[in-house]
């Protein structure tokens, strides 16, 4: 099974929508396994954002992402990093779909509640970046017979 990385942001924290997220993974079909509650260490934002180093808007994303906690998440499942994004929604809420996270809950792209890995290689280096292997648990949900045609 494949692995990606989720994180609900200090918005979505402060707004109480973690488990209406973690619902909505679930409901899929997804498995969750691991997770963990924090504000994160300037360290890790800058590690997890190194792509927007650069860019003029990275002071304001990580003062945002250190100025409150968040709820780091691994999901597991056929596909997940794809099936994931399909459920986040465009970066953009305003052109997220709706019955999407970001389209039912996101106005602003500042602002826009979740993030998800983009690829089976960002899943990999952000799930290392933030789990060590022994915080991943391994089991078999009790309805993946019948979510997934082996």
């Amino acid at each position: 099974m494949d692995r990606t990385f989720v994180m609900v942001k200090p918005d979505g924290v402060q707004r109480g929508l973690v488990g209406e997220i973690v619902s909505r993974l679930e409901a899929k079909g997804l498995k969750l396994v691991a997770a963990r509650f924090e504000v994160l260490p300037e360290k890790r934002v800058t590690e997890q954002y190194k792509e927007h180093l650069t860019k003029l808007f990275f002071p304001s994303l990580k003062k945002f992402i250190m100025g409150g906690p968040c709820f780091l998440m691994v999901w597991e499942g056929r596909d997940v990093v794809p099936i994931v994004r399909t459920l986040v929604g465009a970066t953009n809420p305003q052109e997220a779909a709706p019955g999407t996270i970001r389209g039912d809950f996101g106005i602003d792209t500042g602002r826009n509640i979740i993030h998800a890995s983009d690829s089976p290689e960002s899943a990999a280096r952000e799930i290392a970046l933030h789990f060590r292997p022994a915080e991943l648990s391994s089991y078999t949900r009790a309805d993946e017979s019948v979510i997934y045609e082996y």
